[in-house]
């Protein structure tokens, strides 16, 4: 059992579980009904996903020289008590369930999904590779 990381959009691995969203907004211009059937999500967690604030204020969307500085913005925002509480939640369920977590961005390496993967392995999670 463990917690996928993946890109929201891509085909489904075989036995990877329901997908949870850690995006701020939901896909552009695809039902609501839709967003499982086009492997997007199952159930949307826009706490685990950086806050419009944050976005704003580094310009990670554009300008991948601040990365490290969104990185450690990131990580404080992911201490606030509504996203550690879905963390614990969400490592724990690792060990007895199979399920992913994903983001939009096409690079890993500079997407918040790379700073979950850590944050959720730093409390014990089990991360499928």
């Amino acid at each position: 059992m463990a917690i996928s990381i993946v890109r929201l959009g891509s085909p489904r691995a075989r036995g990877e579980g329901p997908r949870l969203g850690t995006v701020r907004r939901p896909p552009r211009g695809v039902r609501k009904s839709d967003y499982a059937k086009r492997n997007f999500y199952d159930a949307w967690l826009p706490a685990l996903s950086p806050t419009a604030e944050l976005i704003a204020d580094t310009g990670i969307l554009h300008d991948r020289s601040r990365w490290a500085a969104f990185a450690r913005r990131f990580e404080s925002e992911l201490k606030r008590p509504d996203a550690s509480h879905l963390l614990d939640a969400l490592a724990t369920l690792s060990h007895t369930s199979d399920f992913a977590i994903g983001c939009y961005c096409e690079d890993e390496a500079f997407c918040h999904r790379s700073i979950l993967r850590n944050v959720l392995a730093a409390r014990g999670a089990s991360i499928r590779s």
